[in-house]
This record gives C-alpha cells, structure tokens and sequence, in this order.
C-alpha cells in the first residue's frame, strides 16, 4: 500500500495536496487540528476545509492531533509504517506579527513540530521522500539591501543589477539579518530538515516559499495577503496598507503549481535539497497593484487607507528566481498567471 502523510491538512496547501495526492496514492492521512483559528480567529478556522476532505475525498483519513505531541504523531506513523512512501509538512504558525505575542507557542509548533515529524519519518518510513514548506523569511530582512529603485506602482530591482533580475535565489544569506520571530522559528525548521536529509540521508526537500495563495486560503489580516485583500474587496471591510508607499512587491503562486512542485520532487528526490518556490517573474505584484487588479474583477471599490509603518522584518521586493528548481525538474512550469489566481479566489470567496 501507498499512503501519503499531510500535515495542515485542512489549510491552503495541505488540502490542496489533499486532493492532487489522493489521485496517485492509495490513502492519504491527514493530520490538522485546526490550530489556525486559535491564531487569527474564527473567520480563520479551517473546520469547513476538514469537512470538505472527508466527505468528498474517498480515501482520505483524518487525525485531528497536535503535531506538538510527540507520542500522538508516533501512533500516526507507528500505524501506517512502511507503507508511508511521502510526507508533506505543512502545518505551521504562519504569521510573523503573531509569533511575537507568544513566542513559545510559535517555535514549538514551527521548530519542535517539525523534529517530531522528521524523526517519526526516521524511524518508521525513512525511505520515504519528505517535504517541509518552508518560506523566503528565512532570509529575514537581507532582500531589503539589495539596489531597488522606486516605479509608478513598485519597487523593481535595478536593471544594473542582472544578478537578481530573476529573483532571489538560495544563495541568499540567512546570516545576520531581522527575520521577526517566526521568521527563526522557521530557519530552524528549514535547516533540521536539511540536516535529517544531509546527515540522515533521507529524501528531505525544503521549499521556501514566496507567497503561496488560491481558492481554498482562509485568509486573515496577519497571514493571506491575496485572500484576505480579495475578501476586503468583496465586503467592503477595511483594509490597511502597511509601509513602503503600497509598493512592496511579491511574487505569488497557486496551490497546485506548488504542489506539483512536490510530485516532480517526489519521483526524482534529491537529500536535504533546497529550493524557492513562488510565481517568480511569471506571477507577482506590487500591492497597489494587486488593488487594482481586485478591485476590476469585484467591480468594488477598495475601502482601504495606508500607515506609514511597515511590519518589522517585513519584504519591499521580493520575487523567488526558480532557476535551480527549473533545472533540475525541467517538465515544472507554473499552470496559473495572477489573474487566474485572484479570478479563482473571489469565485471561492462567493461561493463560501
């Protein structure tokens, strides 16, 4: 039997590779306590997500444990055993302005929630091929020096500069730098799975994510940019614009060509690999622009006011060059452009 293990199963990439998995394995187990609404509230809870999976993916299998918990982790992995070909991590206290009021409660769920998994994997599957979402705040706030100039609708990085005119890649310096919080808490999970792949020799990949959104994000105002500034767009909520003329930029992949990301990864595995993973030159936007671009396909328009304040550690330009991914999985290619992406949101959001 071939089981994929997902934890976070019920967020945004979880229940996305929920669905794409449950195609090519024979049982996927889930593993989600639906801690995002304990960080950001009700409107956050992952509940209808859970429901979803189970009712209409057949061989879908939930757990609703603390990935905290190391004895209840075990009995997940000590059950299924060998049978466990992939491992997807996804759960995680996402938001680096949350992690400062309770640091513990992020680095245990960050850090030590990612130790349990991989040592779990060790020792009851360590052939399996285990993934760790991971994320660019790893480089804290080192993108930040790099030469920018100032646009119309964004910060672009210099044309003299051609060694980032893709993106940032993994060289990059995670050294000295402000990261926030979650921002270490996630370097430390970044770099255990590196070294459980590296030392162990395990099937360990590490994607540091730009920002990862579509149709199935509950999105708040600490963590889905996309999601939630469509959800403001369509009921006129307020929403705040923090630092940097509104003109910080990201780049923004879909769900699915993340996780296809995964699946190419899988069948051709590599041990304590590292790649960005994020729209790239394909998909990003400043996020004047991403108003805009809300604000045409609601036909709204935004109720939104701007302070000066950035959030700390926060990005002014940040697009992920996928260079080194692309050259080792030359078939990837991203699937969805922006539009599609926020097109898709806002029909999930009516639809909800």
């Amino acid at each position: 039997m071939n089981i994929a293990v997902v934890t976070g199963a019920a967020g945004l990439i979880g229940s996305e590779s929920v669905n794409f998995f449950s195609e090519k394995f024979d049982l996927v187990v889930g593993i989600d306590n639906n801690m995002r609404k304990y960080f950001f509230g009700e409107n956050a809870s992952t509940e209808w997500s859970k429901q979803k999976l189970i009712e209409t993916v057949q061989n879908y299998k939930h757990f609703d444990i603390d990935i905290r918990n190391y004895s209840e982790v075990e009995k997940v992995f000590a059950q299924f055993g060998s049978d466990i070909k992939l491992v997807i991590h996804t759960a995680a206290q996402p938001s680096h302005d949350w992690a400062a009021n309770e640091p513990f409660t992020d680095f245990s769920v960050n850090a030590n929630g990612t130790l349990n998994l991989l040592e779990a994997t060790r020792k009851y599957c360590e052939k399996a091929v285990f993934i760790f979402t991971s994320t660019n705040k790893v480089y804290g706030d080192t993108p930040n020096y790099l030469p920018l100039v100032e646009l119309d609708k964004r910060w672009e990085i210099a044309e003299n500069h051609s060694y980032y005119k893709e993106g940032i890649n993994e060289n990059m310096s995670i050294d000295q730098s402000k990261h926030s919080l979650f921002g270490a808490s996630k370097v430390a999970a970044d770099v255990m799975a590196q070294e459980y792949g590296k030392y162990f020799n395990m099937n360990v990949g590490v994607f540091r994510g730009g920002c990862l959104t579509g149709p199935n994000h509950s999105g708040t105002q600490l963590h889905g940019f996309l999601s939630y500034l469509m959800k403001c767009a369509i009921t006129g909520t307020h929403y705040t614009v923090f630092g940097y003329k509104g003109k910080q930029v990201r780049d923004n992949i879909h769900s699915w060509d993340l996780i296809n990301m995964f699946w190419h990864f899988y069948q051709n595995p590599r041990q304590g690999e590292v790649y960005n993973a994020g729209g790239g030159r394909f998909s990003n936007c400043s996020m004047t622009e991403a108003i805009e671009i809300c604000e045409n396909i609601t036909g709204n328009k935004m109720n939104y006011s701007y302070s000066e304040n950035n959030r700390i550690g926060d990005h002014i330009w940040y697009i992920s060059d996928l260079t080194k991914f692309k050259t080792h999985y030359p078939e990837w290619h991203w699937k969805y452009n922006l539009n599609d992406i926020l097109t898709q949101i806002f029909n999930g959001l009516r639809a909800r």
